[in-house]
This record gives C-alpha cells, sequence and structure tokens, in this order.
C-alpha cells in the first residue's frame, strides 16, 4: 500500500488572487500549477494550509468533519502571514465541490479523504523580504488515505527538548516553515535515542510535537497546555477535549512544567496521548529527558485514550451522534 498522503486525485479546486480580486474558483488537473522561480513562497514561506477528512458513513453517504473551524483557522494563518484574505463561503464551496467530484474514491473506515486547503503568496518579487506578496493561489488537494497507524497505533516514544518548536509568535500559524524548523531536532532524536518524536519544552514549559498535541491523562483529568500564539490550536484537540468534558471529565488548559509532568507521567494508571488530524490520539509509551527514560502508565495505550480515540472515530465514522454537529453531509 502506498505511504500515508501520497496518492492524490487527479484533480482540484483552484482560485487565485491578482488585481485586488479572486478568481472563479475552478476544476484543475493536480499538476497544472505554474508559479516563477521568484514567487514570494519560494523565497520568504508565505504559505499556510489546513488538514481534515471526509468519511464514508455505512449507507454510503460522505460527511466532511468540523470543515468550518478548519477554514477559520486557514483564514487566521493567512491572516498573521499577511497572504490576502479570502472568504471562507468560497473555499467552503471548494471543499464541498472537489469531494462531492471524488465522493466515490472516499474509502471505507478505517481510511478517508484526507483534503488539504492551502494559500501561497505567487507575487513573483525578490525584493520584498519585508513586505506581503500581493498576490496568491488557494487550492484544495485530495488524498485518499488508510489509517495513519497500519496494524494499529503502537505507544509513541517522545525526546522532551529545552527549545520552541518555532518563533514564539508563529506557532499558531500552520505554516509549512514551523514543520522545517522542527524536522531536524526530530531526526537527531530518532537518530539518538530512537525517538518518535520531539516533544518541544522551551524553559521547562510543556508544549506540542513537532506535528500534534500533547496531552496528559492523570485519572479523570486531562491537562494540556492553555491556548496561546506559540503553538497550534489543534482542532482534534478540541474534539478530544469536548468530548471529555461530556463524560463528566475534568479539563485543565493551563502551564504544564517538566517536572510535573515527568512526575505525575510515572503514577500507576497515568496516560500520555498526542492528538492530531491523521493520527487522531495515539498514546506515548515513553518519555525521554536528559538520559532517562520514564514509562507512561507502565507504557501501554491507557484506557482513556483507546475510549475517547474510539468515541471520536464513532461520530466520524457514522457510528455514534454527532451532538456537537461536527459534521458537514456532501452527499
Amino acid at each position: 500500500m502506498a505511504a500515508f498522503g501520497t496518492v492524490f486525485t487527479p484533480d482540484m479546486m483552484l482560485a487565485e488572487f491578482a488585481n485586488n480580486q479572486w478568481s472563479e474558483p475552478a476544476l484543475v488537473p493536480v499538476n497544472s500549477i505554474s508559479l516563477h522561480p521568484g514567487a514570494h513562497v519560494l523565497h520568504y514561506a508565505s504559505t499556510c494550509f489546513e488538514g481534515l477528512k471526509a468519511f464514508r458513513h455505512a449507507d454510503g453517504s460522505v460527511h466532511i468533519f468540523r470543515m468550518d473551524r478548519n477554514i477559520a483557522r486557514l483564514q487566521q494563518s493567512s491572516a498573521l502571514l499577511a497572504l490576502p484574505a479570502f472568504d471562507g463561503a468560497m473555499l467552503r464551496q471548494m471543499i464541498l465541490d472537489i469531494v462531492k467530484r471524488y465522493a466515490a474514491d472516499v474509502p471505507n473506515p478505517p481510511g478517508s479523504m484526507y483534503i488539504r486547503p492551502t494559500h501561497i503568496g505567487t507575487e513573483p518579487s525578490i525584493g520584498k523580504a519585508a513586505a506581503p506578496s500581493l498576490n496568491s493561489m488557494l487550492y484544495v488537494l485530495l488524498s485518499p488515505v488508510g489509517d495513519y497507524f497500519a496494524g494499529g497505533a503502537r505507544p509513541l516514544r517522545l525526546l522532551l527538548e529545552d527549545n520552541a518548536r518555532c518563533a514564539p509568535h508563529m506557532g499558531m500559524v500552520k505554516s509549512g516553515g514551523n514543520y522545517a524548523s522542527a524536522l531536524q531536532p526530530i531526526m537527531k532524536a530518532r537518530a539518538a535515542v530512537q525517538a518518535d518524536q520531539v516533544l518541544f519544552c522551551p524553559n521547562g514549559d510543556v508544549q506540542e510535537t513537532g506535528a500534534a498535541n500533547f496531552l496528559l491523562i492523570d485519572g479523570n483529568e486531562i491537562i494540556t497546555k492553555a491556548l496561546d500564539a506559540s503553538f497550534l490550536h489543534g482542532i482534534t484537540r478540541d474534539s478530544i477535549l469536548t468530548l471529555a468534558r461530556d463524560r463528566g471529565m475534568k479539563v485543565s488548559e493551563r502551564e504544564l512544567t517538566v517536572d510535573e509532568l515527568l512526575e505525575r507521567a510515572v503514577k500507576p494508571g497515568a496516560e500520555a496521548a498526542l492528538s492530531g488530524t491523521a493520527a487522531v490520539l495515539t498514546p506515548v509509551g515513553t518519555l525521554i529527558h536528559n538520559g532517562q527514560e520514564y514509562a507512561v502508565g507502565g507504557g501501554q495505550t491507557g484506557n482513556t485514550t483507546a475510549s475517547l480515540r474510539q468515541a471520536l472515530n464513532d461520530i466520524q465514522w457514522g457510528k455514534a451522534a454527532d451532538p456537537h454537529g461536527w459534521l458537514t453531509k456532501v452527499c
């Protein structure tokens, strides 16, 4: 089977901003983009994107999960990168149109159709290092995917690092540059201690990994960093916390230090997990800090992690009620 995210549908939706106006969105071949080598995005990283999914239900219908939240976050990222503003209704229709066109290609559970709206600055100017791109391109890619973890999600190993994932004021922007800045630390952690990911903890403040939010589960309490500009405001994170509150769990969004994390994570029954669109809710089994390994909850997948993951999947797959109105029916 092809690697996750490497297969694409033949067409995508695309709109362009030039002369202070957006073009009419159009269906175009996925390989049709042409960029000037001086395009702003290629030199000054004026790029942001989203990741969301469409799911097939047992009756054959197709539903997109939390589309409006992803659109709003892309608008926020675009504004913070000084990219041209776009109407959320335009992108919403672009997503609906392309997903409906390829509805027959949406896999059955546990697969899904991964949706990647992307906004990039296209103005051909290498003299605008300190100025925004006046032109841009907004497009929507589709990628039919299987389960992110073939054979099931195993508990991950995380290396705690006393550095930030990205510039503190850019953390809430879903931009390619933030992922690029995390890549070298992750590669070094894999080589040095066989870690799966790095948990970035600047000045002892537990934040996020290179591609997911972090949650500590201690009994009936979930602890995760309070929202600020330094890290990504995950939509899966928000969904999991909402489901936890529905169950009567205590959700503490606050500062979490490395010292407190290591003290609580080794307690019997403690759990830790990463949340994200691709991995949903993935267990963490080992924390590595200053050359020492700490087993979280005995290093196994915790019951609460597994239960919350299943609860979210059941809503996405139409196996449970959708009390919060998270699903948008496409067809």
